[in-house]
């Protein structure tokens, strides 16, 4: 009677719930992407143990409201040109498939209901963190993500207790992601693309050529 009273409540004869996925977040103009968003992507996917990193085009980014900006349609395939060699990396449409404006608050809500359960973690850079009390909503936005994962690039020293004083409860939801600094920007890509500098060693190989065949960034008028 023993035997059977046990082999009854063997772990093995009971479902496992399974693990929420964890979902990032990436989003950004993209104009162009390069190897730096690739990079904080991939230690995003390996310190942050996320299962997707889902790459989100803001077509008319609220905060750079007098920038020309490249037609979302060719910023779109340099983002599929750039991802296309990592399948845990994948494009969303959720802020191009609806109008303006497109604030992070409202992408996070959106995910969270097309993916029931999973945990949001949204990547941004530490001056994002800096001016995220300028955000649309930023204590909602706070609220909305399980975790908010941040580079620093420049590796200076962030007030954590300043950041916290202006938007309680942001401390809680902070990972910092280490990597190597990376002086790249998409405006000095503009930059060098006009001045004809080279690019190579900056770009995906994808990504350069369609800078290359569409024959982009040649008027300095698209520099930030």
């Amino acid at each position: 009677m023993k035997n059977e009273w046990c082999f009854r409540l063997h772990p093995s004869s009971f479902p496992i719930p399974p693990f929420p996925m964890r979902l990032g977040v990436f989003g950004g103009t993209f104009d162009p992407p390069h190897v730096g968003h690739l990079i904080l992507a991939a230690e995003a996917l390996y310190q942050c143990r996320l299962d997707r990193l889902l790459w989100v085009l803001t077509p008319n980014p609220p905060h750079k409201p007098n920038q020309i900006i490249t037609p979302l349609d060719i910023r779109l395939e340099m983002v599929q040109a750039c991802i296309a060699d990592t399948p845990e990396f994948e494009l969303s449409t959720v802020d191009m498939d609806r109008p303006p404006p497109h604030y992070a608050v409202d992408t996070v809500h959106l995910l969270q209901k097309a993916h029931p359960g999973a945990e949001i973690v949204y990547l941004m850079g530490s001056d994002s963190l800096l001016n995220l009390h300028t955000w649309h909503r930023p204590l909602d936005f706070i609220r909305a993500c399980d975790t908010i994962a941040v580079t620093n690039r420049s590796h200076e020293a962030i007030d954590l207790n300043a950041i916290e004083a202006r938007l309680p409860g942001v401390r809680n939801k902070l990972q910092l992601i280490i990597s190597m600094v990376l002086g790249i920007s998409s405006s000095e890509i503009r930059e060098r693309v006009a001045e004809g500098a080279p690019i190579k060693y900056y770009l995906h190989s994808g990504v350069s050529d369609v800078i290359r065949k569409r024959g982009l960034y040649q008027n300095l008028a698209v520099k930030s």
